[in-house]
């Protein structure tokens, strides 16, 4: 915090720059760092409930949620909705409604094939400093280890490992089709004071080098997507943010220059197989996400993304990368829509749910007749099921979502528009030559689309 006379909090410009107001920062991330230490010898957990409307020092914090395996959870008061929910569910019972679902003293530890080494692990676990032959030299967030201690864990808490293939895996004496195994070994105590041993084993079938299309059958493109998220985020702490951009682009060109189909510079020739097709835009995404781009956002709550996105299963992680859109109109039931200036229509409802926020969006000729009691009247029954679905909708991934989100009804124009805006794909802007379309709006910004950012990876990819 500040000292005595209101200093003010330290933004990421006085971060980047070291100016005086981060005079503190150093020595209290040390503090804060060896809190952690002894926080995980000792199994305990810190749960952070960060409740204020200017930053309290999450973003120096960090290491003890992070190496414990704690919650955190951060709004702007204690009596809002946000704080009372989340406090509520981190107590709720499990399936068999006589315990809590959190578990204590966790620990992981992984074994391979001779064929693969451990490069480490993200998310929030602390080193067990266990050299097994199979730790690789190169490390990836949390490595040297092949074991991880979890202070808490529950149902839902996730870790992302990274794998290496050796050099001798692919001698010749490696059949193909060969299984290869992974096996993680998960100790922990239930709530109900029961230590537990969860033994899962992985087998995959081998396949070397030249094989392109059996590895590429085998790619899980969300997975790898919300993989390449935690490494971006993770470097966070010790790389410039462009540097980092520069390498999501690298790795983008050579994976697809590897696997797609095209002929040597032919950007129009260029085709991604279905396995592949929509990890470029979940790059796009990430490029622009928060976890990357801290314009706007604290260092508070920068870190506080980046924290739940290293806890987080695919899917929760893949929304808070590439938000989902619904539109509900007359028309029929809610269809999927593209993260896109030119969804919103003026008779069309949108429910956009980036994780950590859930929107419902108005269009002018909708939030017009709502204003009028339409919605009231006996004959237009038609229209006020339609402002109910997306309310009711919005209702369930409140309900079931940890922490829960912020839930903001707007319209079209309205001051609050800016929560969908600032989310949605640029493909009209100010500087844009091709009509909007009807009722859309215009992004004033100078970020490129995702059709720019597509044509530029076709001519990098397909260069000889």
């Amino acid at each position: 915090g500040g000292g005595g006379g209101g200093e003010p909090m330290r933004s990421h410009h006085d971060i980047e720059k070291e100016t005086s107001n981060t005079k503190y920062m150093k020595k209290s991330i040390k503090h804060f760092s060896a809190i952690a230490k002894r926080a995980c010898a000792s199994g305990h957990v810190f749960d952070l409930f960060a409740c204020a409307l200017d930053q309290v020092g999450l973003c120096e914090m960090r290491s003890v949620i992070e190496k414990a395996g704690g919650y955190v959870v951060m709004s702007e008061s204690f009596t809002g909705n946000i704080f009372k929910q989340s406090f509520k569910a981190v107590f709720a019972p499990d399936a068999s409604n006589q315990y809590l679902r959190m578990a204590f003293g966790g620990a992981v530890e992984v074994l391979t094939s001779n064929e693969l080494k451990i490069c480490g692990a993200i998310g929030n676990c602390s080193s067990l400093g266990k050299k097994s032959p199979h730790v690789a030299e190169t490390e990836i967030g949390v490595g040297n280890t092949n074991a991880w201690s979890i202070g808490g864990m529950d149902e839902d808490t996730t870790v992302a490992l990274y794998f290496e293939v050796t050099s001798q895996a692919n001698a010749p004496a490696q059949q193909q089709g060969m299984q290869r195994y992974i096996q993680f070994q998960t100790a922990y105590q239930h709530s109900s004071g029961q230590y537990r041993l969860r033994v899962t084993t992985v087998a995959r079938a081998w396949a070397d080098g030249t094989q392109l299309g059996d590895i590429a059958r085998g790619f899980d493109q969300e997975a790898a997507a919300v993989l390449m998220a935690r490494i971006a985020s993770h470097k966070t702490q010790t790389e410039e943010a462009f540097d980092i951009l520069r390498w999501i682009d690298r790795m983008l060109i050579r994976l697809v220059a590897k696997f797609a189909d095209y002929r040597k510079d032919d950007a129009a020739s260029f085709r991604l197989g279905t396995e592949f097709s929509i990890y470029p835009q979940f790059m796009f995404h990430l490029r622009r996400s928060q976890f990357l781009q801290v314009f706007g956002n604290s260092p508070d709550e920068t870190t506080y993304y980046r924290l739940i996105l290293a806890r987080e299963n695919t899917t929760n992680s893949l929304i808070m990368i590439q938000p989902t859109l619904l539109a509900y109109s007359f028309d029929g039931p809610p269809v999927p829509v593209l993260l896109d200036v030119t969804s919103i229509s003026p008779d069309r409802i949108l429910l956009l749910d980036t994780f950590f926020q859930v929107i419902v969006f108005h269009g002018e000729t909708i939030s017009a007749w709502r204003k009028q009691g339409y919605h009231e009247s006996e004959e237009h029954q038609n229209f006020r099921e339609l402002l109910l679905a997306p309310k009711e909708d919005a209702a369930m991934l409140l309900q079931e979502r940890f922490p829960v989100p912020l839930y903001v009804e707007c319209d079209q124009r309205g001051s609050q528009a800016r929560f969908l805006l600032a989310k949605l794909n640029p493909s009209v802007t100010h500087n844009s030559t091709q009509d909007p379309g009807q009722g859309s709006d215009f992004l004033f910004t100078d970020d490129v689309s995702l059709q720019v950012f597509m044509d530029h990876l076709k001519r990098l990819a397909v260069q000889s």
